[in-house]
């Protein structure tokens, strides 16, 4: 019994040596410091949106009508986006305007720039994307 108290007490004291973390499953840790709630972030660059850490990964399509041109169709933005929470990863496309829940929060992707110009499509790294959150 007093070997298994011994060795208790070591686990215990190695375990107070290791600094607090979250752990989130199956994924790569969150790189830097996230920008704040609001801030216009690019690819690849973390941003808090409440207690939630949402990451812009890639550009899946953007249709918009480009600035100056007659459109039928407004178009979309969808951004393939991961979200960090406590102890939970989700990956989700989000779509411009439109709320996305998961986890007992909503996501919603705000603004994405800089706007479509006819005849051209800009540099991925060029984008910037704001998220508001619940």
């Amino acid at each position: 019994m007093k070997t298994v108290r011994t060795a208790l007490a070591a686990s215990l004291a190695l375990l107070s040596l290791l600094p607090a973390c979250s752990v989130v499953p199956g994924g790569e840790q969150i790189a830097g410091n996230p920008a704040p709630l609001g801030y216009a972030v690019g690819i690849d660059r973390p941003v808090r949106v409440g207690d939630l850490v949402v990451t812009p990964k890639a550009l899946v399509e953007d249709s918009r009508c480009p600035q100056g041109a007659q459109c039928v169709w407004a178009g979309r933005v969808i951004l393939r986006t991961r979200i960090d929470g406590d102890g939970w990863r989700d990956t989700a496309n989000l779509t411009l305007g439109e709320p996305y829940g998961t986890h007992g929060h909503t996501i919603t992707l705000v603004s994405a720039t800089p706007e479509r110009v006819a005849d051209t499509d800009p540099d991925e790294s060029r984008y910037r994307f704001t998220f508001e959150g619940t």
